[in-house]
């Protein structure tokens, strides 16, 4: 029987930490909780975490310093709760590397598709299977098996959920034009929401990880008032 998914919730609201914790309990997931950025990272260092909603409204710690942690130490997915409905809160998150946001007050319905649609892009391909596919362009190699990305020393390429898959977007369709709406309708789905600028924000974070000069791009270019283009000459190699 596979193992539940683990959540941690982290929130100085105890009524909304009991709340995520009966909803997600009630929903076949192991849930744990914290109320503060010591009690987070003590949970992260003794149990295997699945994943994390972060409230950026802690006490004592900035939620947003709290999220540049996790993404120097941690390599889980991560959902950002915040109470604050600014865009530039948003952005900044997802620049530090969440893969979502919510905003509250929120809806647990969503909140909870959310969560499943993070972790299921984050989980690798699961089952035996004979032969696995490389797609190779410049001097990369992304493995949907493992989702990962290596460079041509063989040097894995940190990548959050979120940055991984649009990535894998972006190399499936090389020397195709895609908007901004086309990409967030591949990444989430019927969860896509209105917030655009969440696309730029990852090309962004995407091209100081693969361009050799992010701001004359080469591989990933912007198309204006289009979207986005992958340019790059993409192989694909079956591995056996």
């Amino acid at each position: 029987m596979p193992a539940l998914l683990h959540l941690l919730v982290v929130d100085d609201d105890l009524g909304v930490l009991d709340l995520l914790r009966r909803y997600f309990l009630g929903h076949g997931f192991t849930v744990s909780t914290a109320t503060n950025g010591a009690e987070m990272r003590g949970v992260l260092a003794h149990t295997a975490i699945d994943l994390v909603l972060l409230d950026l409204g802690l006490p004592g710690e900035d939620g947003f310093e709290l999220t540049r942690q996790l993404r120097k130490h941690w390599n889980g997915a991560l959902i950002i709760i915040t109470g604050r409905g600014e865009s530039v809160d948003r952005v900044v998150g997802l620049e530090l590397g969440a893969d979502d946001y919510v905003t509250k007050p929120f809806d647990l319905r969503e909140l909870l598709a959310r969560v499943r649609s993070v972790l299921r892009r984050s989980a690798a391909p699961s089952g035996a299977v004979a032969t696995t596919t490389t797609l190779r362009f410049a001097d990369f190699h992304l493995d949907p098996s493992s989702r990962t990305l290596k460079d041509a020393r063989g040097v894995v390429i940190a990548l959050t959920t979120g940055e991984y898959d649009l990535l894998h977007v972006l190399v499936s369709h090389p020397n195709r034009v895609l908007s901004r709406d086309d990409l967030m309708g591949h990444i989430h789905g019927r969860n896509a929401g209105p917030f655009d600028r969440a696309i730029d924000v990852q090309v962004a974070r995407l091209r100081r990880k693969i361009e050799s000069d992010p701001a004359n791009p080469e591989l990933i270019k912007s198309v204006r008032g289009a979207g986005y283009l992958f340019s790059a000459r993409v192989s694909r190699q079956v591995d056996t």
